[in-house]
Formats: structure tokens, C-alpha cells, sequence
């Protein structure tokens, strides 16, 4: 099936990644989810041991934030190399680095784009595929729709693999994202609701109970604009920085240690987001949550979703096929 289960911060796990190699996917998971010393490396070992430990029909792979205010970059990368990690999606950033080191031993790279300028970049820096990141998806979402983003890139990139992602969560969105020319899609807050993901169950629940308005834009996070629950907490957090958090976001001065503790703050709120018992909670999903209505283990969602296409493509063939 071509699906990936998306990178998501402080809920991809190690069982995630495992039912996705057994069902038939591409599971794919931040290195920031294991930032203590050596904690990296030995899931790689376990990763790899278990997808050699029989043939598996999916695999995994690593997402890395390439950004230079990432400060484990250098050593996460370090031992993905070594491990011989088979994938990677790269982030924020110029991936020229993941790229030459991936390559020297076989491995891809795609990188996460939200635009044709970011694409064309990726494409320069010998990126062997591209994440076209759409309105709707979680975390950083894109500013453009995938029924335009996809088809535009596409023609500008004919020959490079284009993966959908942003408000995919039925089979219904994968055979749309393939029928505008995507190689496959990447989707992330339907596994959220799995029994698999790592995350509290108030998160869990609040991912089923959310509609399509029920999801904001808030730049307090990152310093760019990332896809939340709009719970009360967010709403109090709001949605873009004041004058003088953009002046130090922007002036050359201040920009990269601004830009870190901004991060540094968001990624305290939502490791604490995530944990039994929080009521103050800054939850990240897409607006795909309106078509999640249940907490599901990842194989059985995985293979609802591979029902749900074959259901959908059936329905076209005959709606075509009527006189």
C-alpha cells in the first residue's frame, strides 16, 4: 500500500514502526522522540533486528530536523548512518548533508516541502523524492490545497515521486491524492488514535471528538504557523507571535537564539501535552480528524484503510462504466 505513516513528535513509537513493516508500509519517526544519550542507536538496532528477523513487506525509516537550530542533528544523523537507516524524511532545513550521507550506502531521502521553491531546492540538492505538506495537515500544514499543490507538482517534477500529506485519513483521500498523480500519501493523525501510539488517552479521545473547526494555526509554538487542537489552553497560547517576538524572530542579531528558545518552550509544552493527567494541553492533529471516530490498533486501521480504497475505486470503475 503506498503509505506512510508519518513522523510525529512525541507519538511515533517503536510498536508504530513494527506493524507498519509487518503490514506493508513505511513507518517513519522523528529522531527527536529519543534525544537521551544512546537511546537513538539502540532503537535502530532493535528496528533493524526485528525487520531481519523475517521478511517483512514495510519498512522504516527516521525523520530529521535539519534545521541548524536542532542541536542533536549532527549525532542523530551520526547514528542513523551507522545503523544504515533504509529512509529518511528530512525537514526544516537544507538537506544536502542527509542526502550525501544517505546516498554513500543506498539510502533515500525525501524531504518535506511546502511549496514549489522549497521543491525545487530538495530537487537541486538530489532528493530522491518530495513530502508535499497541504492545507490540512498537522503540525507545520501548508498554505495550499493538494488538489493544486500535487497536480502543480507534478508538472514541474515529472519524474520525481510526489507524496500527499496534509487531511488524509480514509481510503477515500488516498485514491484522491493518487488520482491527482501522487506516488503515494503520508498520514499522520489518524495513527494518533491507535492503540499503539504513546500519547494519553484525553489525547486519544479529544482526536475523535474534534471536528474540522476544531483545529487552529499557532505560530507560539515554533515561530511558524503548526496545527492544534484548538483547546482552551491553545486558544490562551494564540495564534501569532506579538511585534516584538517577530522583531526578534526576524532580526539577524536575535533570530537563531530567539528561534531556540521558542522551540525549546514548544517542545516543553507538548512533551507535557502528551502525558496522563494533563489538563493544560497544546495537542498537535490536522483537520482530518473529522473522519476519525474511533481508537483503533495500527493494523486494523491500516487495513480499513486498504478496504476503504478498494471500496472507493470500485465505486469510481462503476459510476465511469454507466452508460
Amino acid at each position: 500500500m503506498p503509505l506512510i505513516m508519518a513522523p510525529m513528535f512525541l507519538v511515533s513509537n517503536e510498536a508504530m514502526m513494527q506493524c507498519a513493516m509487518d503490514e506493508g508500509v513505511m513507518g517513519v519517526f522523528p529522531s527527536l522522540n529519543f534525544r537521551k544519550p544512546g537511546e537513538l542507536s539502540e532503537l535502530l538496532s532493535r528496528l533493524n533486528a526485528y525487520r531481519e528477523a523475517g521478511a517483512k513487506p514495510g519498512n522504516y525509516g527516521v525523520n530529521l530536523i535539519v534545521q541548524r537550530t536542532n542541536r542533536q542533528l549532527d549525532s542523530h544523523l551520526l547514528a542513523c548512518v551507522e545503523a544504515k537507516v533504509p529512509f529518511y524524511i528530512t525537514s526544516l532545513g537544507n538537506p544536502s548533508e542527509v542526502i550525501r550521507e544517505a546516498h554513500a550506502y543506498g539510502a533515500q531521502v525525501y524531504c518535506d516541502v511546502t511549496n514549489l521553491q522549497h521543491a525545487r531546492k530538495a530537487v537541486e540538492a538530489g532528493a530522491d523524492g518530495v513530502i508535499a505538506v497541504t492545507q490540512g495537515a498537522g503540525g507545520h500544514a501548508g498554505p495550499d490545497p493538494m488538489h493544486i499543490l500535487i497536480p502543480a507538482m507534478r508538472e514541474a517534477f515529472p519524474d520525481l515521486p510526489v507524496i500527499a500529506a496534509g487531511g488524509i485519513a480514509t481510503g477515500s483521500g488516498i485514491v484522491s491524492a493518487l488520482s491527482l498523480g501522487a506516488s503515494g500519501v503520508s498520514m499522520g493523525t489518524r495513527f494518533i488514535a491507535s492503540n499503539e501510539a504513546g500519547v494519553s488517552q484525553a489525547y486519544k479521545d479529544a482526536i475523535v471528538k474534534a471536528g474540522i473547526d476544531d483545529i487552529m494555526l499557532t505560530e507560539r509554538l515554533s515561530g511558524t504557523p503548526c496545527a492544534v487542537i484548538a483547546t482552551p489552553e491553545a486558544r490562551r497560547l494564540g495564534e501569532r507571535q506579538n511585534a516584538f517576538e517577530r522583531f526578534l524572530n526576524k532580526n539577524p542579531w536575535s533570530k537563531r537564539t530567539f528561534k531556540l528558545l521558542t522551540q525549546y518552550r514548544g517542545l516543553k509544552r507538548l512533551e507535557k501535552a502528551v502525558l496522563p493527567g494533563t489538563y493544560d494541553a497544546i495537542w498537535s492533529a490536522g483537520q482530518s480528524v473529522a473522519f476519525i471516530h474511533d481508537v483503533l490498533p495500527c493494523r486494523e486501521i491500516i487495513r480499513r484503510l486498504m478496504d476503504e480504497s478498494e471500496q472507493c475505486m470500485n465505486d469510481l470503475n462503476q459510476r465511469f462504466s454507466q452508460d
